[in-house]
């Protein structure tokens, strides 16, 4: 008796069995809700966008435990950079309406970070730079150094710079005048 093999019908399909028996990869809850926190704010840093009638487009990631959005040049026109402001004073307000929006949705306190244009990467590598030349100095003249007042976004950037070259740091004073101290190895 000869065995016969049934043809497949142009509708179905042929799986793997392999793919088949494949479970669908769990997702992480934390990242879930880290992304459902981007999405938020995301969707309303749009509307904000759209009734200021301003370009840019909305990107949105994780980054480590926080929900990073980005407002970035779209297809229409560039990101204004007052949208940034002096000393990053709008892009702040921005990102605290964004948490905001968030926690008026979730109910939670977001640490969600926004950035325009690419100004955060851009600070990020100065203050990197900064705090490389300030930890040198510090380590040949044995003298504690007193940078200008910056954001905890900023404080913490030279903090883990100067960590990294073998020194100490902490922040002093009261906001909107905290700044950070470069201390000289004991």
């Amino acid at each position: 008796m000869s065995e016969t093999l049934e043809e497949p019908q142009p509708d179905q399909q042929l799986q793997p069995a392999a793919e088949e028996a494949s479970p669908e990869p769990e997702r992480d809850p934390a990242r879930a809700e880290l992304e459902r926190e981007g999405e938020i704010a995301a969707d309303y840093l749009e509307t904000l966008l759209d009734i200021a009638d301003l370009d840019g487009d909305l990107e949105v990631d994780v980054e480590g435990d926080r929900a990073a959005v980005a407002i970035v040049d779209s297809e229409e026109g560039t990101v204004p950079r007052n949208l940034v402001g002096p000393s990053a004073q709008v892009l702040e307000s921005l990102q605290e309406l964004a948490r905001l929006a968030v926690q008026a949705e979730t109910g939670q306190r977001s640490r969600l970070m926004l950035d325009v244009g690419g100004y955060r990467a851009e600070r990020r590598a100065s203050l990197v730079s900064l705090a490389r030349r300030i930890a040198e100095e510090v380590k040949e003249a044995g003298e504690r150094r007193e940078l200008e007042p910056m954001s905890a976004f900023e404080r913490k950037v030279v903090h883990d710079e100067v960590l990294a070259a073998g020194l100490t740091s902490e922040s002093e004073g009261e906001e909107p005048y905290r700044h950070v101290v470069v201390l000289p190895a004991s």
